[in-house]
């Protein structure tokens, strides 16, 4: 469940209260983007199966100046981001360095709930990896030269809220992914940045005996 909320001490506190009431029970928490003063928070919250979602966004509602912006089920078992990015990066790791750049492509997808995910060369927008159905190649292609002035940590506005990307700039290749249920927030975004700098480093490291 995706909120938003007013950026104020308690506020919080007060949506595990409302979900609490509906024996609700909120096993993980991440802080997806703040400013505004606004907050939107990301919550895994464990619900009996005799309550219905509908109850549950009722009790929500009644907590001034919250809106939920998604709701969705999710795969008990699915690790939560911080222990996803270190799976992902223990994997690529272990992961043979021919077959690094499909590997980080699916990941990345598993890690989004993309629907779709391209890596196309920087000097010649040739692609290298096809996941799913992704935009027209030359407009991707654009973007992606396009998309280099802006900054990391600012993407505000001057960004897509429906594609997620990174340059390798080590490897000389682009990656992007897609989704069209609900938009990125800043912190899904630097973490897609960060795997791509471990990822760049691999595809760049010297093979062993070289």
């Amino acid at each position: 469940m995706r909120v938003w909320l007013p950026d104020r001490p308690g506020a919080l506190g007060q949506v595990a209260s409302r979900i609490g009431a509906v024996r609700g029970d909120v096993v993980g928490i991440e802080i997806l983007e703040r400013g505004g003063g606004s907050a939107i928070d990301e919550l895994v919250v464990s619900l009996p199966d005799e309550v219905a979602r509908e109850l549950l966004l009722a009790e929500i509602a009644q907590v001034d100046g919250v809106a939920v912006e998604d709701v969705r089920p999710i795969d008990p078992n699915r690790p939560d981001a911080g222990m996803l990015a270190l799976e992902i990066t223990a994997a690529l790791v272990e992961t043979e360095p021919a077959e690094r750049l499909d590997a980080f492509c699916d990941w990345l997808l598993y890690l989004v709930d993309g629907v779709w995910a391209m890596a196309m060369r920087t000097d010649d927008g040739d692609t290298l990896v096809e996941r799913g159905t992704p935009p027209d190649r030359n407009w991707l292609a654009a973007f992606f030269a396009g998309s280099r002035h802006i900054p990391a940590t600012g993407f505000g506005a001057s960004a897509p809220g429906d594609v997620v990307w990174v340059h390798l700039d080590g490897a000389g290749v682009s990656v992007a992914a897609g989704r069209g249920d609900r938009p990125f927030h800043t912190r899904e975004r630097l973490q897609v940045g960060l795997l791509g700098r471990v990822i760049d480093g691999l595809l760049t490291a010297p093979l062993d005996g070289a």
